[in-house]
């Protein structure tokens, strides 16, 4: 199963792999974002928004039960001395906070992805949403040991700290995955450079990485990339395909790490 991207549901696919497989996750699950209409510009041409199946849900409780059930599994997979990295925006991220933290995770920080390049409120009835949150978390409280190659970090940064937020644009250009007709194959594709970030700065060459929403596969992908393992689980096929497609032209990169 290693550096595969499995197709299936993360709840059914998780509860065959061994307690503490992984050294990280990378959780990038379905917001719910709750979109009531269509979202339309001042032009009256229809926005590309998010408005798949996967994230519709009937109501916060379904929602909260899925979050639990794939956050369970997560936790018992992890390796005691691993981390888990969960992304989302305020429609959901402070639920899943909660829960990660009464289920015994412990906050390690709050990373918001400053987007150079949003999408703007079209209507003007509130601020434009420039930002994501990603949880970064170790297993426990009284986990002591953990990867953060701090020192790598610091040189990416020109040589000082890197702070916990992190300016990157959103997918577009060369980057985004689209069909013939150019539209986007998967509508929440995450940028290489955040899980570059996410990948170099809390695991070591070789190391074993679950993305349970695996998506286009840009976690495959820059683990492929930087001499990482992989397992990606996805639910949709058609997704899995692009992720395999994209995996082909993946070349190794050489860091610079002195």
């Amino acid at each position: 199963m290693i550096n595969q991207i499995v197709c299936g549901d993360c709840r059914q696919v998780l509860p065959t792999i061994a307690d503490q497989t992984f050294d990280l996750i990378f959780a990038d699950p379905p917001y719910n974002l709750q979109l009531q209409q269509e979202l339309r510009r001042p032009n009256n041409t229809l926005v590309d928004a998010v408005n798949d199946d996967w994230d519709k849900f009937s109501d916060f409780a379904e929602y909260d039960n899925f979050c639990e059930e794939w956050l369970m599994q997560c936790r018992r997979v992890l390796k005691d001395n691993g981390t888990i990295w969960v992304i989302g925006s305020y429609h959901n991220i402070f639920r899943i906070g909660k829960m990660m933290m009464d289920m015994g995770f412990w906050i390690l920080n709050d990373i918001q992805w400053y987007k150079t390049n949003p999408m703007p409120n079209f209507r003007g009835v509130r601020f434009t949403n420039a930002t994501e949150t990603i949880l970064w978390c170790k297993k426990s409280s009284e986990q002591k040991k953990y990867t953060f190659n701090y020192q790598l970090m610091k040189k990416f940064n020109g040589g000082k700290q890197m702070k916990s937020v992190w300016e990157i644009p959103l997918c577009t250009g060369k980057e985004r995955l689209r069909d013939d007709a150019g539209k986007k194959l998967h509508s929440t594709q995450k940028p290489q450079e955040l899980l570059k970030r996410v990948i170099l700065s809390s695991t070591n060459p070789g190391d074993l990485i679950l993305d349970p929403f695996s998506g286009s596969g840009t976690t495959a992908a820059v683990a492929k990339a930087f001499g990482r393992n992989f397992i990606g689980i996805e639910k949709e096929q058609k997704y899995v395909d692009i992720a395999y497609e994209r995996l082909k032209f993946i070349q190794p990169e050489i860091l610079d790490l002195i």
